[in-house]
């Protein structure tokens, strides 16, 4: 009982460092969405076959809103499959503002967002423009020259207020924040610390491979868990990039429910894992 209140304790404190930078982040990110929503919205949409470009630009907004709009979009044939991944792989969900939170990682966070804008127009690139012409449509979908009806707004509860709602949205994966780091201090005081680090380095090549199938847990949980364990030194940057880039958030789940053509939605997910896997093994043998 004694270590597990100590651990408790750690958590806490930890967490409760952080939770000014945490509600300034989610502060931020209401403004953006209630003033700009709608225009960042229209860009996505109106990209056509080089939306890209916008979408990895885009896909970096630290919400998993985008997302979900993207997967609607696509499920509507109004941008190309190349889009929708490029929104995937530069999503990271609730990554950003659990590492902007911490001031020493503020590096790490910017060469992460470079790097993720980046992967996520190679990826739209290379999936819209040379593989678009072998593709079976059975697989490719998307944009068509044409929109269906489009459905992809999602409830902002913008009836309270914007301080009220990043209250709201800091003080929920704050929850997320003590229980991973209450599970993860529990875990590394019953085994060691250096056990786990051992174990984790012996995986080599499929360390970022097992990160990047966390990373497809359609849920914000997934991505603080990476977070998490980078910041606690239990994976590398490689293995951290490699689930975020695999990691859409809620957009993957969207996805699957909305877009008919299961192949396509098994090819996007296919997708997903192979660039975050590839990634994170590039990236274990950069001195990043």
């Amino acid at each position: 009982m004694e270590l597990i209140l100590d651990v408790l304790l750690d958590a806490l404190i930890d967490g409760a460092k952080m939770l000014p930078f945490l509600y300034l982040a989610y502060l931020l990110i209401e403004w953006l969405e209630r003033n700009h929503g709608q225009r960042i919205e229209n860009a996505l949409a109106g990209g056509g076959r080089w939306g890209f470009v916008p979408g990895a630009v885009l896909g970096c907004v630290p919400q998993c809103g985008f997302s979900a709009v993207a997967a609607n979009f696509y499920a509507s044939r109004v941008i190309t499959p190349g889009t929708l991944l490029a929104v995937f792989v530069a999503t990271s969900d609730e990554a950003i503002p659990l590492l902007a939170a911490e001031p020493g990682m503020w590096g790490t966070l910017a060469v992460l967002l470079v790097l993720k804008v980046i992967l996520g127009m190679a990826a739209g690139f290379v999936l819209d423009v040379p593989l678009r012409r072998v593709l079976p449509q059975s697989l490719y979908g998307g944009y068509a020259g044409h929109a269906d009806e489009v459905d992809c707004h999602e409830e902002h509860e913008e009836h309270s207020g914007i301080f009220l709602a990043a209250l709201r949205h800091t003080l929920e994966i704050f929850a997320f924040i003590l229980l991973f780091s209450f599970l993860i201090g529990l875990v590394f005081e019953l085994v060691g610390e250096g056990a786990i680090t051992a174990l984790l380095g012996r995986m080599g090549p499929f360390q970022p491979m097992v990160a990047a199938l966390i990373g497809l847990v359609p849920n914000c949980a997934a991505s603080v868990l990476l977070a998490q364990l980078y910041m606690q030194g239990a994976i590398t940057f490689g293995s951290l990039m490699a689930g975020l880039t695999a990691g859409a958030g809620i957009g993957l789940a969207v996805l699957w429910r909305v877009n008919p053509g299961w192949k396509q939605n098994l090819f996007m997910t296919g997708l997903l894992w192979a660039a975050g896997a590839a990634v994170g093994i590039v990236l274990q043998f950069l001195p990043i």
